[in-house]
């Protein structure tokens, strides 16, 4: 499994963990049943803390990602594409929310920030 983290972000390393890990699940790199790498061994690739990795698998659980099972390791579960759908329009709404309310704070007004909308649209 290939992740990486990078420190300088902003973004916690446990979250960019989790989020490298739905987007492999997503694309279909991890696959249902497949083992992720034990807490221990992925920490010490990372070299980061073993607590930054379990936390990381919990959340990931606690979402339906993954299944831990006690002494044999963590496994992606069952996927469901309809929750994982609506999982990817969730970040994805969020991520817009928040540019929304920055552009308010800003002063910019809404048939402006449509027109920037449309334009970041066009442009990919």
């Amino acid at each position: 499994m290939n992740i990486k983290v990078n420190s300088t972000l902003m973004i916690p390393i446990y979250e960019q963990i989790v989020d490298q890990i739905k987007t492999l699940i997503r694309i279909g790199k991890l696959e249902e049943n497949d083992m992720l790498p034990s807490v221990r061994s992925l920490s010490k690739e990372l070299k980061i803390s073993a607590l930054t990795v379990k936390k990381a698998y919990d959340y990931l659980e606690s979402e339906g990602f993954v299944v831990t099972v006690h002494g044999k390791g963590t496994y992606v579960a069952a996927s469901n594409s309809e929750i994982q759908e609506e999982e990817q329009r969730k970040e994805v709404e969020l991520d817009i929310e928040m540019a929304v309310k920055k552009a308010r704070r800003y002063g910019i007004s809404d048939e402006d920030i449509k027109s920037i909308f449309s334009l970041v649209i066009d442009e990919n």
